[in-house]
């Protein structure tokens, strides 16, 4: 099976979780919640807002817009619920209250059991907690880190701690202090610092669906990162670790599984697609050779020079003419 065709069967893998492959942007989440996008956001000191769940509904459907599948944001959301968070191969059971770290690294699916769902959350880019603005490096802190399994269960004390902190972000936003951001910043590093002191909650059920929803995933990562649409791109992911290590899979049980779905491996997958980009970059613009196999992520002419070659079976110059 080629790359065509297993994109081809991406509908019947994603039958079951059409939630997932949405993408859902900071625009998107505005013009879906309040129908506006507020000031200053994508500005160079990034974006922040805090929200109650109860209070934030989609105005077209009226329904919660709570569980969104993937983003390009990050969220911490204070869950008070039964309800369930879905990774890759890993379900997460929160039977009352959890406190979940969200990275735009990581997809999941965030499922309600029950229609009795409150509690709060605050969504934020990265540059908010840059190096710049706060001194942070994000995805370098535990809480953020592909593996981790960034979901706590909490006590009614640690609820209601939690909660002052959240409503007192609420306070903050909406005043008029000059240096309300910096404050904000301090508030969410502690909830940060708050939830990187708990014990992560157990994975409660190995679902049987597992290999469908990482097939899906990987499908969803790697589409992602194309189409490369400037030289100033680079592709991200590169490698079967890489895509294992994002979804927070082995690199052997990610080549299982879609070795049974498409009998062919994720390096396989992976390279076909890039050789299908290259293919349309050589065609569709003027880039030099070494430009486009920078941007998919080769540091070296030869290197990539080879590489198409090898899958092409034809020099990316001789494509090209």
């Amino acid at each position: 099976m080629n790359f065509a065709d297993f994109t081809n069967m991406v509908p019947l893998i994603l039958s079951s979780f059409d939630n997932m492959i949405e993408n859902t942007s900071l625009n998107k989440f505005y013009q879906r919640a309040t129908g506006d996008l507020p000031d200053g956001i994508g500005t160079q000191n990034g974006h922040f807002n805090v929200f109650e769940t109860e209070k934030l509904y989609d105005k077209k459907t009226g329904n919660r817009i709570m569980p969104y599948s993937r983003r390009d944001y990050y969220k911490v959301s204070l869950i008070r619920g039964h309800s369930r968070a879905e990774y890759a191969d890993k379900v997460i059971e929160i039977e009352d209250s959890a406190l979940l770290f969200a990275t735009p690294r990581i997809p999941y699916h965030w499922v309600p059991v029950d229609s009795d769902q409150t509690g709060m959350f605050c969504i934020f880019t990265a540059e908010f907690l840059s190096r710049n603005n706060a001194g942070v490096f994000l995805d370098e802190l535990p809480i953020f880190k592909p593996g981790a399994l960034p979901v706590f269960q909490l006590t009614p004390e640690a609820v209601a701690e939690l909660e002052y902190i959240f409503r007192k972000m609420l306070r903050e936003i909406a005043g008029d202090y000059v240096y309300k951001y910096d404050l904000l910043r301090n508030l969410l590093q502690e909830i940060i610092h708050y939830g990187q002191k708990l014990q992560p909650m157990s994975v409660l059920t190995a679902p049987q669906n597992a290999a469908d929803r990482i097939s899906s995933l990987f499908v969803e990562l790697l589409e992602r990162q194309f189409p490369l649409e400037s030289q100033h791109q680079r592709l991200e992911l590169r490698t079967a670790k890489d895509y294992a290590d994002r979804l927070a899979v082995h690199v052997n049980h990610l080549n299982k599984v879609l070795k049974a779905k498409t009998g062919r491996t994720t390096t396989d997958i992976v390279s076909d697609r890039i050789i299908q980009e290259a293919k349309m970059l050589l065609k569709r613009t003027d880039w030099s050779v070494y430009d486009i196999g920078y941007t998919l992520g080769f540091d070296d002419l030869a290197h990539f020079s080879n590489f198409f070659k090898k899958h092409a079976k034809i020099t990316a110059q001789s494509f090209r003419s």
